[in-house]
């Protein structure tokens, strides 16, 4: 189990920290092998920082904001998407996350904390499939279905119902997918979707890849078609609209080239020509992390993840700041009852940050 380095807020009084296997409550299947920090909800240790840059930050996240560490024990959590309740009066909704390696989405509520939500989240096969067998990000559809990208079945997958899954797309031209990453869907339904080999067993030079390019790709549910959006990136990463969604925002986690691609979107849904928003290349060779997940919030602003952190950015890509969780930062998601608490997936770390916009459009 990797060690957690937590700090308590200064003067608060310390809070009890257990740490004990989680159980699956919502099936007879048993959890997968994790112990995992349960904190007391009255008093969550803080890490990192909060860098600031521009002044304009401060109409984002407050100062003194702090990172909080709502749960840990993770060998690497991704694809954080809140649930919103409309009956949970008290906290409006609850989170949901991949563990990739455990192969399980995880679910953490306000004051009650960790639950197995769905194990075999990614990989339904038998034996062991790779490092990195689970889902990966997560979306809901405009009925609240769960959208999972799936590592070890290579498809997008639907949670319906009853409690089963389907398939929503597997494949290009007859041929399977590598491991989808990550995905955004559109107001009228439209999905956008990468596809890096990082969940193959031997990733780009395993014996079973098919597809012999890193695809960005857009799935029309009017009429069941998938189109390429980009096949010129090498390792497309997070994706997700602004705000008018006429501009599609996709991570390359590449350390030869990081960066933040940016695809002019027609009414129809279709795409242009990509064009660099953000190259950071220089600074991963410095800080931890690369260009991964990443959200638009109801403003515009980037909230993306990067090296050193999650990387704030104006409209027209000026950087305002930096928060700094101290680890390799994976995803982030807006939510909370107002839809203004920022989760971040952060290696072994849930943590969470207050801010002073909405993610909601």
């Amino acid at each position: 189990m990797k060690s957690a380095i937590l700090c308590f807020r200064p003067g608060a009084a310390a809070a009890a920290i257990l740490l004990f296997p989680v159980t699956a409550p919502v099936t007879a299947v048993a959890a997968p092998a994790a112990e995992t920090l349960i904190l007391d909800t009255r008093n969550f240790p803080v890490v990192g920082t909060v860098h600031r840059l521009d002044p304009r930050l401060d109409e984002l996240i407050a100062p003194g904001a702090q990172i909080e560490v709502i749960a840990s024990g993770f060998d690497w959590c991704e694809g954080p998407v809140w649930v919103p309740e409309a009956a949970d009066a008290t906290n409006g909704g609850h989170l949901l996350f991949s563990e990739i390696p455990s192969n399980s989405v995880r679910r953490w509520d306000e004051g009650k904390g960790l639950t197995v939500f769905l194990p075999a989240a990614g990989y339904t096969g038998p034996g062991e499939y790779s490092r990195e067998p689970g889902s990966n990000g997560l979306a809901l559809d405009s009925s609240g279905r769960l959208i999972s990208c799936e590592h070890g079945d290579r498809r997008l997958s639907i949670l319906t119902a009853g409690g089963g899954k389907r398939t929503l797309v597997d494949h290009f031209e007859g041929k399977r997918f590598n491991s989808p990453n990550d995905l955004t869907i559109s107001r009228r339904g439209t999905v956008y979707f990468t596809d890096p080999p990082y969940g193959l067993p031997q990733g780009a030079e395993d014996a079973a890849r098919e597809t012999d390019f890193c695809g960005v790709y857009r799935y029309n549910p009017e009429n069941q078609q998938i189109s390429v959006v980009s096949k010129k990136m090498t390792r497309p990463n997070g994706i997700a609209l602004s705000p008018d969604e006429r501009t599609l925002y996709v991570a390359q986690s590449d350390d030869q080239a990081t960066l933040w691609m940016s695809f002019p979107v027609s009414p129809d849904g279709s795409t242009g020509e990509g064009v660099v928003f953000k190259e950071v290349t220089a600074m991963g060779k410095d800080l931890p992390g690369s260009c991964d997940g990443l959200k638009v919030d109801a403003r515009g602003n980037l909230w993306a993840t990067g090296p050193g952190g999650v990387h704030v950015m104006a409209p027209d890509g000026t950087l305002l700041g930096r928060i700094e969780t101290g680890q390799f930062t994976s995803n982030c998601a807006f939510g909370g009852k107002e839809g203004t608490t920022l989760f971040m997936t952060a290696d072994m770390y849930v943590c969470r940050l207050t801010t002073l916009v909405s993610g909601k459009k």
